[in-house]
């Protein structure tokens, strides 16, 4: 099961107004388990990035004055996704400029339903508490000490992180498939074969609880 760990960041909230993508960062997921490989651009997005947004994730007009288009980069992107589950946290934010992008770059647009949200997974098993991806990584011990800026590179690893937390634990990625019996399907574990234990009673037992029913007075389990 292939699933790509998503994040990007952006010159403002909404593509509509005329927002763009500036950086997108992904992480390949096997079985739930990090391969090492990953997907990572800047992205050149022909417009001034507003003061706001350069306190959040500090990239600046002059740092992405050489970085490539959106086009430039959408076919590697496409690549490399392919037809994966997207855990992305927020997803509706970061889908809506991906489309946005795609489709102004003359690519198919993804489906919705190929986000997984892991804003909404927290929120349903934590109900109530802080959902950030922050206060996730809090919650669960991740280390974000080097996060002083957002990231997508950056927050995409630490995302990777939390979504296996959030499935139950990072040992549910420990898939065991190091042998050819996993590789078939499942573990196989030989046992010696035993004889089925019995489990009707006795003569002796039997007759033993006879004697005690004619002890008792109307014992409700008399058969007789």
């Amino acid at each position: 099961m292939r699933e790509i760990v998503l994040d990007t960041e952006t010159t403002g909230f909404k593509p509509e107004e005329g927002h763009r993508l500036i950086e997108i960062g992904c992480i390949e997921l096997v079985n739930h388990v990090a391969t090492g490989q990953r997907f990572h651009v800047y992205i050149n997005p022909e417009r001034d990035v507003p003061p706001d947004a350069v306190a959040v994730h500090g990239l600046t007009e002059e740092f992405l004055a050489d970085k490539p288009v959106f086009n430039d980069v959408a076919a590697d992107f496409v690549a490399f996704i392919g037809d994966a589950k997207l855990v992305i946290h927020n997803a509706a934010f970061d889908m809506a400029f991906l489309n946005w992008e795609l489709r102004i770059a003359g690519y198919p647009t993804l489906a919705a339903d190929r986000a997984i949200d892991t804003l909404i997974m927290a929120r349903r098993k934590f109900p109530g508490a802080p959902a950030t991806l922050d206060a996730l990584c809090k919650r669960f011990g991740v280390d974000n000490s080097n996060r002083t800026l957002h990231g997508a590179l950056l927050d995409a690893q630490l995302l990777a992180e939390v979504y296996l937390e959030l499935l139950g634990g990072r040992q549910a990625g420990l898939a065991l498939a190091a042998g050819p019996a996993a590789k078939a399907g499942g573990v196989r574990i030989d046992r010696p074969y035993r004889e089925a234990r019995p489990h009707a009673a006795s003569a002796d037992e039997i007759a033993a609880h006879a004697e005690l029913l004619k002890k008792l007075k109307n014992p409700v389990w008399a058969t007789e």
